[in-house]
């Protein structure tokens, strides 16, 4: 994994393996893997990432996979990204429980409900 704007590379968080079908991004849990751990290793990557993007501007650039990668770029493609895994969670949810949209799901009193 590459750090562009860091100018660093960085050994990947889980270790890849060669899956069947040809993915070998190091998605797959390990068996002693816990929700307790997984909230550690993405709270520090978050900070990481934080103190990296701070010395940073926005439209500050650098050379990445043969093109130019801006900070502005990368938040952009991060925020794409997390709307898009977002967007599968809900519907995950939405099959589980036939909630969809906005509304509030079901047992959940209006408290806890603030429309867009």
């Amino acid at each position: 994994m590459n750090d562009p704007l860091a100018g660093e590379d960085v050994a990947a968080i889980y270790e890849a393996s060669n899956h069947p079908e040809g993915h070998d991004g190091g998605f797959e849990l390990a068996p002693d893997s816990t929700m307790s751990t997984a909230l550690e290793v993405w709270q520090t990557e978050i900070r990481r990432a934080r103190s990296n993007c701070a010395q940073h501007t926005l439209d500050q650039s650098t050379e990445f996979m043969g093109g130019e990668v801006s900070l502005r770029r990368i938040y952009t493609h991060m925020a794409t990204e997390y709307a898009r895994h977002c967007g599968h969670a809900d519907l995950i949810r939405e099959r589980i429980d036939g909630t969809s949209g906005v509304e509030p799901a079901k047992g959940v009193g209006m408290e806890h409900y603030s429309p867009i």
